[in-house]
């Protein structure tokens, strides 16, 4: 058991630079071809860019949230009962501006400016999606400490 997908999302103005973005995603994830940016427009019209990373390896999408290091993980494992959903997914968000300061820091959901993250878990029938997310959680804050994680973020 453990976890079938990760998944982030932000959102560039046209006015931003959204290879910034892009590179941010990546690193988090620890894969850039993971990393997808479409461009549309917005309600009134200016284009903005989603950049999204999807990590569907559930090998690949453990190590990549390890990434996050285990003083991020803990905070999510502490507050696990406000994150996790009746559909499995644990929610996360990260401050942008930190993190492209190559510092992951949770974010509130008001505060405008993160990249929402979502982890969903693999649980059975018989198994608690709350146990599941704890164990996983603990395992990964064990593989963060192991590896020194999260590492330098270095922007291109």
């Amino acid at each position: 058991m453990g976890i079938h997908y990760v998944n982030w999302i932000s959102t560039a103005s046209g006015v931003e630079d959204f290879n910034i973005h892009a590179d941010s995603l990546a690193w988090v994830v620890g894969d850039s071809d993971a990393v997808q940016i479409e461009q549309t427009k917005s309600y009134h019209g200016s284009p903005i860019y989603m950049v999204r990373a999807e990590i569907k390896n559930k090998s690949k999408a453990r190590k990549s949230l390890a990434r996050l290091g285990s003083p991020t993980l803990q905070r999510i494992l502490d507050e696990i009962d406000s994150r996790i959903d009746d559909n499995n997914v644990i929610h996360i968000r990260l401050d942008m501006k930190k993190l492209l300061s190559g510092i992951i820091e949770i974010s509130a959901p008001d505060c405008g400016f993160t990249i929402k993250g979502r982890a969903k878990l693999e649980v059975y029938p018989g198994s608690s999606a709350k146990d599941v997310a704890i164990r996983t959680l603990e395992e990964l804050i064990d593989l963060a400490n192991k590896n020194n994680l999260p590492e330098k973020l270095t922007l291109e």
